[in-house]
C-alpha cells in the first residue's frame, strides 16, 4: 500500500515550512504530500510548493479542504494532518503495516502536546476516550484507507465535528486501529484561552452536536469566523459515541 499525507491549511505562512520539511523523510520513502489551501491571503501557498508533492486550492472550511486533497491523492491510504501536529518518524511504516497487519481500515495516532503540565492531563483524556468511544479528532492524525473513505461519502460538508462524524461512519466499516506512537498537537489554541475554558468549551460542543445542534453555531462558538464554515450546511442528528 502506498501513503498520501493531506494537510488543509489556511495562514499557516509563519510554521508551513518547518511543518512539510519535518515530513520530508516520509515523501523520500515514497509517501505523497499534498497541501490543500482555503484561500490563505499571508502566500502559505507559495511557501508550500517547493516541499510539497501537490499544493490546491480548495473552498475554505477544513472538511472541503481535505475532501479536495482526498480526490487528488494517489495513494491506498489517506492520512489527514493538520499544520500544527507533527507526526512520529516512522508514522509511515506504522499506518501501512499496522493497517496490514490488523485489516482494519482505519485508524489514528495517540497524542501528547508540544508541551507538559496539564496538558499531559488533556492527552491522557483524549487518548483514553478515543480508545473507549472509537471516536478520533483531527489533532489525532486520522488514516483511513481510500475504499473506506470513498465507501461513506468522506468527510460531510459541516463546518466542524466532521472528524467526530467521519468517525462515527467508519466504525460501522471496522474498529479504529489505535496506535500508541504520539502525534504531536501544539498546544497554542489551549494556551491562548485557557485549559479550563479550552475543556469546558469541547465537553459542551460534543454535547451540543450529540442532541443535533447545527456544526454552523457549533463552529461560531468554537471561535471559527463565517468564512471557515463556507458551503458547509447542517447534518441529520447523529451519534459520536
Amino acid at each position: 500500500m502506498t501513503l498520501s499525507i493531506i494537510m488543509p491549511v489556511l495562514n499557516e505562512a509563519a510554521g508551513i515550512e518547518a511543518a512539510l520539511a519535518a515530513l520530508a523523510p516520509l515523501r523520500a520513502r515514497g509517501a505523497e504530500l499534498i497541501v490543500v489551501d482555503g484561500g490563505s491571503s499571508d502566500g502559505t501557498a507559495a511557501r508550500a510548493m517547493p516541499l510539497s508533492d501537490q499544493v490546491l486550492n480548495a473552498p475554505r472550511g477544513r472538511a472541503a479542504q481535505m475532501n479536495a486533497g482526498a480526490a487528488a491523492a494517489r495513494g491506498d491510504v489517506l492520512l489527514f494532518l493538520h499544520a500544527d501536529t507533527r507526526l512520529p518518524p516512522n508514522a509511515d511504516a506504522l499506518v501501512l503495516a499496522g493497517l496490514t497487519g490488523s485489516r482494519r481500515a482505519w485508524g489514528r495516532f495517540d497524542v501528547r502536546f508540544d508541551e507538559g503540565g496539564m496538558l499531559r492531563m488533556v492527552a491522557a483524556m483524549m487518548n483514553l476516550r478515543s480508545r473507549l468511544t472509537g471516536i478520533a479528532t483531527g489533532d489525532q492524525a486520522m488514516f483511513v484507507t481510500r475504499s473506506a473513505f470513498d465507501a461513506v461519502g468522506g468527510f460531510p460538508p459541516i463546518a466542524l465535528m466532521e472528524d467526530v462524524t467521519l468517525s462515527t461512519r467508519l466504525k460501522r466499516v471496522s474498529r479504529p486501529l489505535c496506535l500508541s506512537a504520539r502525534a504531536v498537537p501544539s498546544g497554542r489554541r489551549w494556551r491562548q484561552n485557557g485549559l479550563v475554558r479550552m475543556l469546558l468549551l469541547m465537553w459542551l460542543l460534543r454535547l451540543a452536536y450529540f442532541f443535533g445542534s447545527d456544526p454552523a453555531r457549533l463552529a461560531h462558538a468554537y471561535g471559527y469566523t463565517g468564512t471557515e464554515a463556507q458551503g458547509a450546511r447542517p447534518l441529520p442528528h447523529s451519534s459520536t459515541t
